[in-house]
């Protein structure tokens, strides 16, 4: 159940139809999850895939407008350098553990490749978007179960329904302020001068001890006999996605103030931790093959006062996000018999 059911209000804008980040038209969200024994010797899967699409169609033929911002930068991730050299995204934003980076980012090459046979003949190569979070404690990490089948499975299974949350794809092992943590998404709408904007986030939540968690700004009380002692700082994705035509460079400033609600409900960006935001807009698609030597687009004003209500709405929608992976999540058992708690709401 997500965390507004249960009378949690979060900032003060109005909520997309599904509070998912596939309010933003043509977006869609897949999901591999792997939970079963690996031997009898306490080894066991228990982490899994997420597919972020920016549009339904071929993203290398067409990208779409794209930045990423590292807050701290404990974080093994594929493709964002070019991500911020270009501006562009051309392919699925893939999500997975830590040791997992390498299986996906085959997968998810082998998918495009397929889609894409001019890639690395005819044309130029292609730049695949992976990020990560560590999911040892629950997972056994070293025996890398999920393999490249997994991240073509994840992008096949992708639609614009309401994402599953909680303990599942890339969820599946993560612990949140010391309790079961994982996908988390919201969305906001913005209106301004008689347009509207969605904006949507989808968060992978592996972060925080459970003295940190601010529950008592959400009139909720937490028992730490329950909460996991986690060996790691741990880390968290988040993956930002609006319709409000943006250049590179104002997509930047917009990701910039997730940080903002990450930091509201407790995190301090600790040491260890990968915090890592990656953002898109779909208001205009960049073809790849054009014969064209200018485009033109639209873009919002910087200056305008919708600038402030898009961050106003990348806050709002990261925050209850996160809210929404603990309030979704299941107790979960794992490597060794490791359990890891939900949080009690």
């Amino acid at each position: 159940m997500k965390v507004r059911e249960l009378g949690i209000k979060i900032g003060r804008l109005p909520v997309g139809r599904k509070n998912c980040i596939t309010d933003v038209e043509g977006v869609r969200v897949g999901h591999v999850t792997l939970d079963f024994s690996i031997d009898d010797k306490g080894e066991y899967a228990c982490t899994g895939v997420t597919a972020i699409l920016p549009h339904g169609g071929n993203l290398f033929k067409e990208k779409v407008t794209a930045a990423s911002y590292v807050i701290n930068g404990f974080g093994k991730t594929t493709g964002l350098v070019q991500v911020n050299e270009l501006g562009v995204i051309e392919s699925p934003i893939m999500l997975t553990n830590t040791f997992g980076v390498p299986n996906v980012t085959q997968g998810t090459l082998e998918y495009m490749l397929e889609e894409n046979p001019e890639i690395g003949i005819s044309t130029g190569t292609i730049n695949i978007v992976v990020g990560e979070c560590n999911d040892s404690y629950l997972n056994s990490i070293r025996k890398c179960p999920v393999k490249p089948e997994h991240a073509i499975e994840a992008i096949r299974n992708a639609s614009q329904d309401t994402a599953e949350e909680g303990a599942v794809g890339a969820g599946k092992g993560m612990i949140c302020f010391g309790y079961k943590g994982g996908i988390g998404s919201s969305s906001r709408i913005v209106e301004n001068g008689g347009l509207t904007y969605t904006v949507g986030c989808l968060v992978l939540s592996n972060f925080g001890e459970s003295h940190e968690f601010r529950s008592e700004q959400y009139k909720v009380e937490k028992s730490q006999e329950n909460a996991t002692v986690k060996p790691t700082d741990g880390s968290i994705i988040m993956v930002l996605a609006t319709d409000a035509p943006l250049s590179s460079h104002q997509l930047l400033r917009v990701i910039k103030r997730c940080g903002i609600g990450l930091a509201r409900t407790g995190s301090h960006y600790s040491h260890g931790s990968g915090d890592i935001v990656i953002g898109f807009t779909t208001a205009h698609k960049i073809p790849h093959f054009t014969d064209n030597m200018v485009e033109s687009r639209n873009q919002l004003r910087e200056d305008h006062e919708v600038m402030n209500l898009l961050f106003t709405a990348a806050i709002e929608a990261t925050e209850e996000a996160i809210l929404n992976s603990l309030s979704q999540a299941v107790t979960t058992t794992g490597r060794n018999g490791h359990v890891v708690h939900a949080f009690k709401w």
